[in-house]
């Protein structure tokens, strides 16, 4: 079956290259709708459900924050993110309660849409494929914004060290550090420069490199070594990151 985006923006501009970006990344792969306000973007959804959605925050009509919980109330298995131009994240609290994907801020930089959008395909695949329709919305990432720690990032890092192999999210990284979500994503992009999930992505990445020169281990073993259990998906990642696939990775380090 054939995967959908919505993309729903106020800005005409915006939501253009939004559109463009993603149609020339998955070609005919994927259908890439768009709306101009959260009301749209709902009515969309309900005509015909998307793998992703792409909401900005503040729109005329209806807001995203609202569109997505009507959203989320219709479908639990679909992936929503957040691309909006608000730094003040103390307006998107409300969005904890979706479940979203990522929340990220424009200008946004191409690889972290493209690796938001892919984690948010592979988090849908993974909700159907365990609960159909009725996948639960998360209630633990009901943090409370605090002033962060000096060693934050620190301490950031070094779980993400422990725990790359795992099925990480931003919801799992918010609540084992006490934030709400859109808060966590905020103090993350502050310090690292990037999104999380970007941030991991060229982790894993970084690590499977290591495994493919300097072990023997098969190309589906160091996929499930670090975090990637569906091989196909593994390769298709590894590729978009490095050109190559990772037995060609190999075959070359080693010439």
């Amino acid at each position: 079956m054939k995967k959908s985006i919505i993309i729903a923006d106020d800005e005409v501009i915006e939501r253009m290259v939004l559109e463009k970006k993603l149609k020339s990344s998955y070609e005919d792969e994927c259908e890439v709708r768009v709306a101009a306000n959260g009301k749209e973007a709902v009515q969309m959804f309900l005509d015909q459900p998307a793998s992703v959605v792409i909401l900005d925050i503040s729109m005329p009509v209806m807001g995203g924050l609202e569109a997505a919980e009507l959203i989320r109330a219709a479908d639990r298995t679909s992936s929503i993110i957040f691309l909006t131009a608000f730094d003040d994240f103390e307006y998107a609290k409300k969005a904890i309660s979706v479940r979203a994907t990522d929340y990220l801020l424009k200008p946004c930089e191409d690889e972290e849409l493209i690796s938001s959008v892919e984690e948010g395909f592979r988090q849908e695949a993974k909700m159907k494929e365990l609960y159909g329709t009725e996948a639960p919305v998360s209630s633990a990432a009901a943090g409370i914004e605090q002033a962060e720690p000096k060693d934050i990032h620190i301490r950031i890092q070094s779980y993400i060290e422990k725990n790359y192999k795992n099925d990480l999210s931003v919801s799992e990284m918010a609540e084992h550090f006490k934030y709400a979500e859109p808060y966590f994503c905020k103090i993350f992009k502050q310090y690292f420069g990037r999104s999380f999930v970007s941030y991991l992505t060229d982790y894993r990445i970084k690590k499977a490199k290591q495994l493919l020169t300097e072990t023997s281990m098969t190309v589906s073993e160091i996929g499930k070594e670090t975090g990637y259990p569906d091989s196909n998906y593994f390769t298709k990642v590894f590729r978009r990151k490095t050109g190559v696939t990772p037995s060609d990775y190999r075959r070359t380090d080693a010439a």
